[in-house]
């Protein structure tokens, strides 16, 4: 048995150097040969933030130009640009991008589930110039940046006067708390289930995308209906994320001016559309920014601050 040993030992030397050289061979006559098929090696391109910023250019500039229209209209009070910018809303944000700010999105900030910033910076630029916007200036998105409250108020301009029903002012300022029941319900549902389809039954901003079931497209109609009869109705007291702007301002910087004369003066409040003129006091909450009031303040015409100015005696006139 111990004399076999050697004899296997070196048939199982020669048959392993057999086998390298045959693999040898092989790998000599593969490198030998032409490659038949030709295919060419893939090259990965990498990706760089000059791709991006040109892949995503036209989605950065229209933006850019429609916020600067939004902007232009607010600070010079236009009345004319405002309206522009609402049907500019409609059409770009609205059917044109079926862009809106959405509790989805509120839900993707508390989980930190949100776009992938490199490939969404119009996103990002949408979402920031909202949020630097409510902090700076108020609720100016709902006011003139929403397309579906861009929507209601140009229903507004052609409803006729006389089928609008005012709400009283003790209605109005319970009914915009309801806003906020819907936010809390609704974070509180996501936050229990992980769901985010209740969106689609607290927001009607799915009409632009033109997907909703027969039964959405049914409560949508009532809704526009309602809303011939009680102006801006779900943006006033139906809207969650007004509600969550309506929080942000809170921290609002420049807020809207006030005379000593708006104590006892009722032209602002009967004029604002919004219900957020009580008396002597500008709810920032349910201010929009709709630049009525900043309009009545400057004409000189209307506004008791500015008659009251006019009709009092001059200093030379008093020590004459």
């Amino acid at each position: 048995m111990t004399r076999c040993l050697p004899f296997v030992l070196l048939v199982a030397i020669a048959a392993t150097a057999a086998t390298t050289v045959s693999m040898t061979s092989l790998l000599a006559q593969a490198q030998t040969e032409p490659d038949l098929w030709q295919f060419e090696d893939d090259d990965v391109e990498v990706e760089t933030w000059g791709m991006l910023l040109r892949d995503q250019a036209g989605d950065l500039a229209l933006f850019a130009a429609f916020a600067t229209l939004a902007l232009v209209g607010f600070f010079r009070k236009s009345e004319a640009l405002k309206y522009v910018t609402l049907g500019a809303a409609v059409v770009y944000l609205g059917f044109g991008k079926s862009q809106l700010i959405s509790v989805v999105n509120i839900y993707g900030l508390m989980t930190g589930n949100l776009p992938v910033f490199r490939y969404s910076l119009g996103w990002y630029l949408f979402a920031g110039f909202t949020v630097v916007t409510t902090v700076l200036w108020g609720r100016l998105y709902c006011g003139r940046v929403c397309a579906f409250g861009a929507l209601t108020q140009l229903m507004d301009r052609v409803v006729p006067a006389r089928l609008r029903v005012e709400v009283p002012a003790w209605l109005e300022a319970r009914a915009g708390l309801v806003k906020y029941g819907l936010l809390g319900a609704t974070l509180l549902y996501f936050l229990v289930t992980s769901e985010i389809t209740a969106y689609r039954y607290v927001e009607p901003f799915w009409m632009f995308s033109r997907r909703g079931s027969a039964g959405m497209w049914i409560g949508l109609g009532a809704l526009l209906v309602a809303t011939v009869f009680v102006r801006n109705l779900y943006c006033r007291f139906l809207c969650p994320v007004g509600a969550a702007l309506g929080l942000l301002s809170k921290l609002t910087v420049f807020r809207i001016k006030r005379w000593s004369e708006c104590n006892t003066c009722k032209i602002c409040e009967k004029t604002c559309e919004w219900g957020a003129i009580r008396g002597p006091q500008i709810v920032v909450s349910e201010c929009v920014r709709c630049d009525d009031c900043e309009r009545l303040y400057e004409d000189t015409a209307r506004c008791p601050h500015w008659i009251i100015l006019r009709r009092r005696p001059s200093p030379a006139r008093t020590s004459s």
